[in-house]
């Protein structure tokens, strides 16, 4: 025959801290939004786009059929030795990018001196410099991008000689700004007050050790 069992079940501010712990472990491992990076990779592509950075995009599945575009970002973090990010794309210049950046960023020194670095090599080399950003091997950081930067001059002039280290190392700093929001928009998600903010917003109990009820 069935049985009725009764279980006393708990709000988070009832637990004891040990169990809200327990709680907290349990929202960051199984409750947590798997696109919290959604938004950073949205404002990823825009400063991209006043640096002069065209991402480039891949198909992914639906839930329901058909497929959208995805930038072509990856990331592993944020613990281990080779975690960063990556990403594949074309550089060109871009008209005011230093005025442009410190409009949408004005308190990101780095993104100002990124900016400041590519027009000042660019302007050496009369702006006809571009480059090809692609990922290489099975880690996702700065180093795992091959890039191979050209000029394109109608009389075939040779780029400036410092021109592709600068190029490369501004574009592996600015996949380094990736990382460092990533990294810092993940530390907040998962702080205890926001895990918390979210645990309460939707209502879920716990038995009195901090288990998921249900």
């Amino acid at each position: 025959m069935p049985e009725i069992i009764e279980t006393t079940v708990f709000h988070l501010d009832e637990l004891s801290d040990a169990a809200k712990e327990k709680a907290r472990a349990w929202y960051r491992n199984g409750a947590f939004d798997d696109d919290w990076f959604e938004c950073v990779y949205d404002d990823f592509g825009r400063i991209c786009k006043i640096l002069g950075v065209r991402l480039d995009t891949r198909a992914v599945g639906l839930y329901g059929g058909g497929t959208r575009r995805k930038p072509c970002i990856w990331f592993s973090g944020f613990w281990s030795q080779g975690d960063g990010a990556c990403f594949e794309g074309h550089y060109s210049h871009a008209k005011a990018a230093s005025r442009n950046i410190r409009e949408h960023a004005p308190k990101d020194d780095d993104l100002h001196r990124i900016a400041d670095v590519l027009q000042a090599i660019q302007r050496r080399n009369f702006y006809q410099l571009h480059a090809v950003v692609a990922h290489r091997g099975h880690y996702d950081h700065e180093l795992s991008m091959a890039i191979s930067v050209e000029r394109d001059s109608p009389v075939s002039q040779e780029m400036t000689a410092d021109a592709e280290d600068a190029v490369i190392e501004a574009l592996r700093d600015l996949d380094r700004c990736l990382y460092r929001q990533l990294e810092r928009e993940y530390d907040y998600l998962t702080s205890d007050e926001v895990v918390d903010e979210a645990i309460v917003a939707n209502g879920y109990t716990f038995t009195e050790d901090g288990h998921r009820f249900g």
